[in-house]
């Protein structure tokens, strides 16, 4: 199977689905699945078998590390 962004989630038959324990009980989450290539998806919580964004794992890696140092903490203030 070829991995594209804006794929649609549920595609994803054989994906196992992880999501953060912050997620709040509305369900204001993403999750996160990996990939058979190495990539990583990531969905909306709240629509499922929406769209599916596909990074690499050092995309996300960078991604976490900003969110550590606190790089996007301006964006829920």
């Amino acid at each position: 199977m070829e991995f594209s962004n804006g794929m649609r989630a549920d595609a994803l038959t054989s994906a196992t689905w992880i999501k953060s324990s912050h997620s709040n009980a509305t369900g204001n989450c993403v999750e996160l699945a990996a990939l058979p290539d190495g990539g990583v998806a990531m969905r909306n919580s709240r629509d499922p078998h929406g769209p599916a964004l596909i990074y690499t794992r050092d995309e996300v890696a960078a991604f976490v590390a900003g969110a550590r140092d606190g790089d996007f903490d301006a964006m829920i203030v």
